[in-house]
């Protein structure tokens, strides 16, 4: 990842843009939790899309994501380097992540929830899909 912490980023692999999926989603309500960037690195170790990719690359991709933040359009223009990133059969599975760091701390904040549709929209994402993903997450993380 050379030229990733240049202020343009040409384009993320699909780990990458992957990983760009959870750090929007971790940094949708503020600076990331501890849970949140657990959750992001027990992710990336256990997940089979991963397994060719560095648990160290994660702090590499939030730094680009962060960069691409600062700017006017740092939010669109991330939404479109994921969509350009990934192909069609791997945008549900960013929708996914997005959700396990989104319940990773327990609640789901308004900015939290409004990356969601963003990403559901930007992904281009079937409403009863990403509905379905949703609850999974949820139900995965109920508590007693």
């Amino acid at each position: 990842m050379t030229a990733r912490s240049e202020a343009h980023i040409a384009r993320f692999t699909p780990q990458e843009a992957l990983v760009c999926a959870m750090v929007l989603m971790s940094v949708a309500d503020g600076p990331m939790s501890d849970a949140e960037v657990g959750m992001m690195s027990r992710m990336v170790q256990e997940l089979p899309v991963f397994a060719d990719f560095h648990s160290g690359e994660i702090e590499t991709v939030t730094d680009a994501v962060a960069k691409l933040l600062g700017r006017n359009d740092g939010l669109d223009q991330a939404m479109t380097l994921l969509r350009d990133s990934l192909p069609m059969r791997l945008r549900e599975t960013a929708y996914l992540l997005a959700c396990e760091v989104c319940a990773a701390d327990g609640e789901a904040t308004q900015e939290e929830l409004q990356l969601l549709q963003d990403l559901r929209i930007g992904l281009d994402i079937d409403r009863l899909i990403a509905g379905a993903i949703e609850r999974a997450a949820k139900a995965r993380y109920q508590v007693i």
